[in-house]
């Protein structure tokens, strides 16, 4: 994970994101870079916007929960059953009643 944060320093500084510039900005927060996912991590973002991704991920974040809100239907469509006070002592009996039968 602190790759993908000092791949993210390194966007905003305006720096070349590569292996080399994500050991050094790990190194610099005091831990023990690993050269293997440094280049691992330096190649997958390759080509890639950083700054254009996260503004889209934000997009769809915010598109997101008003897509399920559309999606869901109205408070009044769907009506729920609810069971009356002795319906649910009836049930409640007859579970009982089954457990008993598991003891003798």
């Amino acid at each position: 994970m602190e790759y993908v944060y000092a791949a993210l320093l390194l966007d905003a500084a305006k720096k070349e994101i590569s292996a080399s510039s994500l050991m050094d900005v790990v190194k610099a927060a005091g831990m023990s870079p690993d050269e293997a996912r440094a280049k691992a991590v330096a190649e997958a973002l390759k080509g890639v916007n950083i700054e254009e991704t996260i503004k889209n991920a934000s997009v769809l974040q915010a598109a997101a929960p008003a897509a399920a809100a559309s999606s869901a239907p109205a408070a009044g469509a769907k009506k729920e059953e609810k069971k009356s006070a002795t319906e649910e002592k009836a049930s409640e009996e007859q579970a009982a009643g089954g457990l008993a039968g598991l003891f003798g």
